[in-house]
């Protein structure tokens, strides 16, 4: 996807729903992020490291 056309904002939006999913799924035991959804939150940590935006890395969990 690219970035270009979509704002600073949108793109952490994107991030942070994904650690909210990796959260939950830690939190329930139920698998709700797929090798997809981690390629997406690189590609998404990727440009907002370019753009120097503030973030928390995702914490993702051990694989079993």
């Amino acid at each position: 996807m690219p970035f270009e056309n979509v704002s600073d904002h949108f793109i952490i939006h994107m991030y942070e729903a994904i650690r909210d999913d990796v959260h939950a799924e830690v939190t329930t035991g139920v698998r709700l992020v797929s090798g997809p959804a981690q390629e997406r939150a690189e590609q998404l940590r990727q440009e907002i490291e370019r753009r120097g935006l503030f973030y928390k890395p995702i914490e993702w969990p051990a694989k079993v």
